[in-house]
């Protein structure tokens, strides 16, 4: 009974920018659970390489490049998989990016983009998907990116920081509003992890030395310590959770 209610075999999960880093280990999670993946990147050369790393590893997976701050290029997307019979059951909005720069040398452009990459990309694909999800009645699991910035500021990460505390409400509007349609929207909020992304801070010594120190679990958190939180969101065990966003953080946030 309890292996059942983690079980995704049937559903379709689309996980956007998950060629690679964290989007592609929330993709494998979701496909190791028995899910039909469909991969979400800009790079098609890159994309089509992870799909068919899924495949000759025994999953189901499938690869659709588009970008997700175009909403032109969204809603094509998803008219594309309906003509091919794909239904999106699961959503996970994991495509982001990041500028460190200090607010006074920040670029009104880079600020926007990262305001466009990391939130108005959630709203656009979510709406998407919510309305197919509405029409068909079935119901139907969101999933948001949010992070450490969602509850707490840090230097130099403005615009992110404004994203991603977008993100824990955009969370709750959503659940606002579909979760009369059986639609659970939900977040996950990453600490600190050992992903490209944050190579550079890996690599300063220095930055290294603060996340081990201030961090109960002394230590950065692994891609695939995440995945249990993704299955768990798209599952049916989470099917009376709504408009919240899990921290997955060795218990940063639980500390002063």
């Amino acid at each position: 009974m309890s292996a059942a209610l983690f079980d995704l075999t049937g559903k379709t999960a689309l996980v956007t920018g998950s060629a690679r880093g964290l989007g592609f280990a929330y993709a494998k999670g979701l496909a190791a659970a028995g899910a039909h993946v469909i991969l979400n990147d800009i790079q098609d050369e890159l994309l089509q390489d992870s799909v068919q790393t899924l495949r000759n590893q025994g999953y189901q997976a499938h690869g659709v490049a588009f970008d997700v701050t175009s909403e032109h290029a969204v809603e094509s997307a998803f008219e594309d998989l309906d003509t091919q019979g794909l239904q999106v059951d699961i959503l996970i909005n994991n495509a982001g990016i990041q500028y460190r720069k200090s607010m006074i040398e920040l670029e009104l452009e880079q600020w926007q983009r990262v305001i466009d990459t990391n939130l108005t990309s959630a709203f656009i694909v979510s709406r998407a998907a919510a309305k197919r999800m509405i029409s068909r009645g079935l119901g139907g699991k969101i999933i948001n990116i949010g992070s450490l910035t969602s509850q707490a500021a840090r230097p130099t990460v403005a615009p992110y920081t404004a994203a991603k505390g977008g993100i824990k409400m955009l969370t709750c509007s959503m659940a606002a509003e579909w979760a009369e349609f059986n639609i659970q929207s939900n977040a996950i909020g990453p600490g600190y992890i050992l992903t490209d992304m944050n190579t550079a801070l890996i690599e300063n010594k220095e930055f290294d030395s603060w996340v081990k120190a201030s961090n109960p679990s002394k230590r950065w958190g692994h891609p695939q310590e995440l995945i249990g939180t993704a299955v768990f969101l798209s599952s049916s065990a989470s099917d009376y959770i709504n408009g919240q966003i899990i921290y997955v953080d060795g218990g940063w946030l639980a500390v002063l």
